[in-house]
């Protein structure tokens, strides 16, 4: 009998070890630039991720979003703001997708129970403007959670070479 007492804290010690380890190399996040702490009573916070684009090289996007390190679901706001931070060049837009639905550049696993974050670009073609949009798969308090930012190519060589072409 003692040994089974034994077994199961051990069991239990382990289990809580692990839980702790995920816990620290979660904030530990190399992506993980901003972290703020919305109180002494409360285990959420604002995280602020970084997310570089990895066709557009020269674009960076900040995400804030609410995490809750002891929960199984994750609040669905967010917040993007993408900027250029580097050359933008007429052969990295000729490799993105240029349809209406874009592509999906990121997602992340708000929910275990299938809500995701998922930030997707869009080319607007008529401005020569990137899109970024920042949504949730999951509907809450009747609608989807979404935000925009737009990165114009304006002054970079894309911008450049795509108006010399036309």
């Amino acid at each position: 009998m003692l040994k089974k007492i034994k077994r199961y804290a051990l069991l239990v010690l382990i289990l809580i070890l692990l839980i702790i380890g995920l816990l620290i190399y979660q904030k530990m996040s190399r992506d993980n630039v901003g972290n703020i702490s919305l109180g002494i009573f409360t285990t959420q916070d604002i995280k602020i991720n970084i997310l570089k684009d990895p066709l557009v090289t020269g674009v960076t996007c900040h995400i804030a979003s609410i995490e809750d390190d002891l929960s199984f679901s994750d609040p669905s706001d967010s917040a993007i703001s993408c900027r250029q931070t580097g050359d933008i060049s007429k052969e990295m837009i000729q490799l993105i997708d240029k349809s209406k639905s874009g592509e999906i550049v990121f997602k992340k696993s708000k929910s275990i129970f299938f809500k995701n974050m998922k930030i997707r670009r869009i080319y607007d073609a008529k401005n020569q403007t990137l899109m970024y949009v920042s949504y949730s798969t999951k509907e809450t308090s009747g609608s989807f959670k979404h935000s925009l930012s737009t990165v114009p190519l304006w002054g970079s060589q894309a911008y450049m070479s795509v108006k010399t072409e036309q």
